[in-house]
């Protein structure tokens, strides 16, 4: 599936990949962002114990060119999702969803104050505009190894469900965060059977020691098969120097396992819209 410049439709979901993990998303009047990064291009981002990383490109957008914001969904506290320039420019009014461990440390450090933490499978609603969009936090897992899991934020996937205020969904949108492939992923299909799109975070982001703690494009492929969604979106891959596995590995394995025919091929910077009528998803 290729995306193109679109302009907005009614019941369509548009999207703009910023860059990295941050996406812009429009369904009608409401507006949402994902894990924000407005580091330049040279610019080192903090991972915590005195690790950098250097980003090797350029967001699509600055934070005061965005539109008016209704929510911020934030997969987890980290210098490549929430950096210096999101905690300067946005407006400390914008809801933030996310783990309960990084609202502690935005609303009480930083003074975000409409920051919500949620635990998994727990969800709010946000509203605009006769449209709304439901929340929810779903499992994730940053490390495989217990010990490195105990020194990583904790993190959430996310599914976001759009449609007409107070009726049943019309869209379905899943955004992986920075997890890697396991068996407690599984829950998601059973409780939210085939999302239109998944939004998947990729890039294979390895550690000193050789400790990987995104999914490669291997587990990206696995993971796409496991959660069968319409749709997949690939992010979070070439944006730093940390991520050692190109989208090449991830579209190469795609293809291998037959599902080449879901990868929307939306760039850096590109533009795409979802659109779904009786079961059917439509990307452009």
């Amino acid at each position: 599936m290729s995306a193109t410049p679109v302009g907005p439709t009614d019941h369509a979901l548009d999207l703009h990949f910023i860059g990295n993990a941050t996406v812009l998303l429009r369904y009608g009047p409401l507006t949402l962002l994902t894990d924000p990064n407005f580091l330049h291009r040279g610019q080192y981002a903090h991972l915590g114990y005195g690790l950098v990383s250097r980003r090797l490109t350029e967001p699509a957008l600055a934070p005061q060119a965005l539109p008016h914001l209704d929510g911020i969904v934030l997969s987890h506290l980290h210098g490549d999702h929430w950096d210096r320039q999101a905690r300067r420019r946005l407006h400390r009014t914008t809801p933030i969803l996310t783990t309960p461990h990084a609202a502690r440390r935005l609303k009480v450090f930083q003074g975000f104050a409409r920051t919500a933490g949620l635990r998994t499978w727990r969800g709010l609603t946000l509203e605009r505009g006769g449209v709304q969009a439901r929340v929810t936090a779903l499992p994730g897992r940053h490390a495989g190894h217990r010990v490195l899991r105990g020194l990583l934020p904790p993190v959430m996937g996310s599914m976001l469900e759009f449609g007409p205020v107070g009726r049943p969904p019309r869209l379905r949108l899943y955004v992986s965060g920075d997890t890697l492939v396991y068996d407690g992923l599984d829950e998601i299909a059973r409780r939210f059977p085939a999302a239109d799109l998944a939004v998947l975070h990729l890039g294979g982001t390895t550690l000193p020691g050789g400790f990987v703690v995104t999914m490669d494009g291997a587990q990206g492929a696995e993971l796409s098969r496991r959660l069968a969604p319409r749709a997949v979106l690939p992010v979070h891959y070439h944006d730093y120097t940390v991520m050692r596995s190109p989208l090449s590995d991830f579209l190469a394995e795609a293809e291998r396992l037959g599902l080449g025919d879901r990868i929307v091929h939306c760039p850096h910077g590109g533009r795409a819209r979802l659109t779904v009528a009786d079961g059917a998803v439509a990307v452009a």
